[in-house]
């Protein structure tokens, strides 16, 4: 049996990946793919990489026969999905890939987004798609909100150690590199070949950055009281890949330890052997994240770094996983792809 499902914001990057993933998912067909400025046209004169795939015509929403569809990805820019996801019959299961849905407090939303919150009694039962630390919810709901792809990637490392409480929780400093896909793919000036290819520039520095929202709500809420981490973000000169560099005050051992105990069940999430370090390469295509503790020369510090593919397991990936839960389906069905090298 396959599950029917649309995809809504199609002729962006995280919606090609979420086609180029269910291409090859044994439970998951496509029945509807939305691009409003791109409406008319196939999907293969958007992306030719696609041209093998039989896909349907990019149409807008209000074209779409929502009735026989099971569940909606929104690959939508920013502040469009609350209205859309509200006007959809309830039959119809959601899946957000972005930012709409992510903030449990509205007040938090309209701080870090800069207006209103247009979906109030929708966010109440949105779950956050975290899914190796919201699995259960996830399985239950109708609506859940996709992480940040630097969310994901900095919590992956920090959230077992707060857990486990074996680090400082005032002293967590994280350094992330960004590909440029990650900045999304309407035309910007600063975004041009020319500007980035031979160019290392950080952006929403000194506590700006949006996704410090979801860091705020995420690990306070595990500790129990405040936490403030220093969050630096750079955008690289590569397509794809995300490494975050958190530095931590802790014994090496015990993090690594807590690390490895957290992450032993799960298929995506890969604790490499301690001392050693990932990079994105060894990531890039992929569902998979990989996780390297480094002692520091100073006792009492560690470095844990993490690389993830930001449009994969940062996004469309994770939304496949939490979509086959939702689903009943395997939860690592469609995504066991090898990561691409070199």
């Amino acid at each position: 049996m396959t599950h029917s499902v649309a995809i809504l914001g199609a002729s962006g990057y995280t919606g090609a990946e979420l086609v180029r993933i269910i291409a090859t998912h044994p439970g998951l067909s496509i029945a509807a793919l939305s691009a409003e400025r791109k409406a008319g046209m196939a999907m293969a004169d958007v992306f030719p990489h696609l041209r093998h795939l039989d896909l349907p015509g990019l149409v807008t929403v209000d074209e779409i026969d929502f009735s026989g569809i099971e569940l909606v990805f929104c690959a939508l820019p920013h502040g469009l999905s609350q209205a859309l996801v509200r006007d959809l019959p309830r039959s119809v299961k959601v899946v957000d890939l972005g930012a709409d849905f992510r903030l449990r407090d509205p007040a938090a939303y309209e701080f870090w987004y800069g207006a209103p919150h247009a979906a109030v009694d929708l966010q109440k039962e949105a779950v956050y798609g975290l899914t190796e630390f919201y699995r259960d919810d996830i399985r239950g709901a109708r609506l859940v909100a996709g992480t940040g792809c630097n969310a994901a990637t900095v919590q992956y490392a920090i959230r077992p150690l707060i857990e486990a409480g074996v680090i400082d929780l005032d002293t967590i400093i994280c350094d992330l590199k960004n590909g440029i896909s990650g900045a999304g793919r309407a035309l910007k000036e600063n975004m041009l070949f020319t500007e980035r290819s031979s160019d290392v520039v950080g952006y929403s520095q000194g506590g700006k950055h949006r996704h410090l929202g979801e860091f705020d709500q995420e690990f306070s809420a595990l500790a129990g009281r405040d936490v403030r981490i220093v969050f630096t973000p750079h955008l690289v000169p590569q397509s794809r890949g995300i490494l975050a560099t958190c530095y931590v005050q802790g014994d090496p051992s015990a993090i690594h330890a807590a690390l490895e105990a957290r992450y032993a069940d799960e298929r995506f999430i890969v604790t490499l052997p301690f001392g050693t370090a990932p990079g994105t390469g060894h990531v890039q295509g992929s569902n998979y994240c990989h996780i390297g503790v480094i002692g520091d020369r100073i006792p009492g510090r560690a470095i844990v770094v993490v690389a993830l593919d930001n449009l994969n397991k940062g996004s469309s990936g994770q939304a496949i996983q939490n979509a086959n839960l939702m689903l009943g389906l395997d939860e690592d069905a469609g995504l066991g792809l090898a990561p691409v090298f070199p």
